[in-house]
């Protein structure tokens, strides 16, 4: 290979390490979506108040939902177009929409031009955006691709940490749909300026010094194939399903961590609120440290290792439902949560390798959507059946033993290496 780019002036080993920087930065804007609990109160408020609409919070936390649906719907339809069109333009474009839903949100004068507006458009760009930076950064990071896909992700999961806190003082200061407007504005400047750098490398680029290791060793690809291709694999269902068990625990500790904490553990209320914030330092971090581990010890083997921290934490909580275990036990699964959104990105990349990975990662990626609807939706019911979150818990330490025995038996690499297939219109470098 005698081409050598350059990224930013620098040669492409040092100057990659800053389009993982974009990629923090583009998932910090696109997670704004975790700070609507914010909003929830103010536009309740202003509904009732000012526009004489009664409505209840439940209905103002329904947009959140719809955007969650529409997300997991476009990003599996975006990866084809990461590859068509590539990174760059998919990223625009995804940005545009997500900034458009926010600044037409603050013209909303009932909570169903909301659902549309905000849920859908929004819902929409983020979709097809969040695929784009981690494509980036699992091809230009073949010798180091889980920290680098971890570390592009670490924006999504502390996005809530500082978006909601800027959104508290904006709509303080300035109102609710003010405060739409402002954020509107402000995605689509950040999203589109940090978009122009994205670009993959070229064709059989790889890090000067670096020899791939032997196929399904480390972090080399078992085989380089298409959508179609992966689908007919073992590995592929048994990701899937340990994508889905592991998002359906956190996606279910997440969902239920204040009133576990108030009802379960005896917190007082404020402190519970600020134990969310701990934890989601936790979700954070979680992705850069999981996805390192996924490069040292193989993705299955850090699948297994997240079920089994997530089956002890589930049963502390259980036996012990005590202000040090709900500490411990949510610090746990918050943090294996965002493991997961750094694991499964890496695996697929790894064991079917990145000629297709946008669209092979789309389909991966459902797996959370199914996760985010049926993990709160079981510990609502579960809760409604016993009067009791602690029911929750050994519920989820069974999934976790279940998503243990998933990634032991199938989530290693194809038996048979398919030979690499052309994908259709994945010419686009950008």
């Amino acid at each position: 290979m005698t081409d050598t780019p350059t990224i930013f002036g620098l040669p492409a080993e040092k100057g990659r390490w800053g389009l993982v920087a974009l990629g923090l930065l583009i998932n910090l804007c696109l997670g704004s979506i975790y700070s609507w609990s914010v909003f929830v109160g103010p536009l309740a408020a202003y509904f009732t108040e000012t526009l004489g609409r009664e409505v209840t919070a439940a209905e103002v936390l329904l947009p959140f939902s719809v955007f969650l649906a529409f997300f997991a719907i476009a990003m599996p339809l975006a990866g084809k177009y990461i590859e068509r069109y590539g990174p760059r333009k998919v990223t625009v474009v995804g940005g545009l929409l997500t900034g458009l839903g926010w600044l037409l949100a603050s013209t909303a004068t009932s909570v169903e031009a909301l659902y549309v507006v905000y849920g859908v458009i929004g819902g929409l760009g983020v979709g097809i955006a969040y695929g784009a930076p981690v494509a980036v950064a699992a091809r230009w990071f073949p010798d180091r691709r889980g920290l680098a896909v971890g570390l592009a992700l670490l924006g999504f999961g502390f996005s809530a940490f500082v978006t909601a806190n800027a959104a508290g003082a904006l709509i303080a200061a300035y109102g609710v749909m003010a405060t739409f407007q402002i954020f509107g504005a402000v995605l689509i400047a950040v999203l589109v300026l940090s978009a122009l750098p994205l670009r993959f490398p070229p064709d059989g680029w790889r890090p000067a010094g670096w020899t791939p290791p032997a196929p399904g060793v480390g972090t080399a690809p078992v085989c380089e194939c298409n959508r179609g291709t992966m689908l007919r694999t073992g590995t592929f269902y048994g990701l899937f399903a340990c994508y889905f068990v592991g998002c359906l625990a956190g996606l279910m500790a997440i969902s239920i961590a204040k009133p576990v904490g108030t009802e379960l553990a005896g917190v007082d209320a404020g402190l519970a609120t600020l134990l969310v914030g701990f934890f989601a330092v936790f979700n954070g971090l979680g992705r850069p440290a999981f996805g390192g581990l996924a490069d040292r010890i193989t993705p299955q083997k850090t699948a297994m290792l997240t079920f089994a921290l997530i089956a002890a934490a589930s049963v502390l909580m259980w036996l012990a439902p005590g202000v040090p275990a709900y500490i411990v036990a949510f610090a746990v699964l918050w943090g294996c949560l965002g493991g997961w959104l750094a694991i499964a990105p890496t695996a697929t990349a790894s064991y079917f390798g990145t000629c297709d990975y946008p669209r092979c990662y789309g389909v991966v990626f459902l797996a959370y959507g199914a996760g985010a609807i049926a993990g709160p939706q079981l510990a609502g019911f579960i809760r409604t059946a016993t009067g009791t979150y602690l029911g929750v818990f050994p519920w989820v330490a069974a999934l976790a033993a279940a998503g243990f025995a998933v990634a032991w038996l199938l989530m290693r690499p194809p038996a048979v290496a398919p030979a690499r297939e052309t994908v259709p219109g994945s010419a686009a470098e950008d």
